[in-house]
């Protein structure tokens, strides 16, 4: 699932430093605020008067060396892959919980998603760790100024996402496959919602959603290609809400074969590991909510 695996999150800079290398500590150290310095209240950016006379006298005193060319360049690529990265990443964390479902991914974790998931994180914590490199210069300012704390927070929430991506990619993953291969030959019939997200169209196996109680083959259909319609709705899911936003009406669904109908679910709890992959499906998304949280804080409170 994507959000387990990119599995998201923004531990790096959000706004970066200009070329005075000018920090929160000297705020500190002369008793004014952001605003002294920067046109942004919250710091960054352009300079005022005051804050160009006060680079202008840190630089010939030796206190802060402009970067030079190449390391601007360097940062600034840096700055661009990771907010990118960070978009692409909370983006499909919400699509998959408002439009998806976690559930979708409950039948087994599709292989592409996986690779997607791990390569965000790795660009995440690469180009986080880079921009740190140039904002950050002590473990004091860590410690002891708002920035540093609130870094520190969306460090601690990174790694809790990434430990989570990988007990579920080595833990849980292999259990959800293991139970989704062992439900038998795919015959087809009355399914409940739990055997439907074994008919998902991928490798070899057939392509069923269900639609107003009925069940539908899709496996034919060339809009219905490893069981995605529109790059949009999976098949082994119930898409009644889902279809209800699509721009055809009941006759392209109505000419797909019937191919059962669906079931109440199972009685009784659903297995530990598929309560425990739901739980940290949601966890991701609270955490989501944590980081633009703090962002608000950093750039407006």
């Amino acid at each position: 699932m994507k959000i387990l695996f990119a599995f998201i999150l923004c531990f790096a800079v959000y706004c970066q430093p200009v070329s005075c290398e000018a920090r929160e500590i000297y705020a500190r150290q002369t008793g004014q605020s952001c605003s002294a310095c920067h046109l942004d209240p919250g710091g960054g950016g352009e300079l005022t008067a005051a804050g160009k006379r006060f680079a202008a006298s840190r630089a010939s005193s030796g206190q802060a060396a402009p970067l030079n060319l190449a390391n601007k360049m360097l940062r600034l690529l840096a700055g661009y892959l990771h907010l990118l990265t960070a978009i692409l990443w909370f983006g499909t964390i919400l699509y998959v919980h408002l439009v998806l479902k976690p559930a979708y991914a409950a039948g087994g974790l599709p292989r592409g998603e996986v690779r997607v998931g791990v390569i965000s994180m790795a660009v995440m914590g690469a180009t986080g760790a880079l921009l740190t490199h140039y904002r950050v210069d002590s473990v004091d300012q860590l410690l002891h100024t708002r920035f540093g704390m609130l870094l520190l927070a969306k460090v601690s929430l990174y790694l809790v996402m990434v430990a989570a991506a990988t007990f579920v990619v080595t833990v849980i993953g292999p259990k959800l496959k293991a139970k989704r291969g062992s439900s038998g030959a795919l015959d087809g019939g009355d399914l409940t919602p739990e055997e439907l997200a074994s008919y998902d169209g991928k490798e070899g196996r057939p392509a069923f959603f269900a639609y107003e109680g009925k069940l539908y083959d899709a496996t034919a259909s060339r809009l219905w290609k490893q069981g995605v319609h529109m790059g949009r709705h999976n098949a082994g899911q119930d898409l009644t809400q889902a279809l209800l936003l699509a721009p055809h009406g009941f006759d392209k669904v109505a000419s797909l074969p019937e191919a059962g109908r669906l079931l109440a679910q199972a009685s009784g709890k659903a297995p530990l590991h598929e309560r425990v992959f739901l739980f940290m499906a949601y966890l991701n998304l609270s955490i989501v909510f944590l980081i633009v949280l703090i962002v608000s804080l950093w750039r407006w409170a």
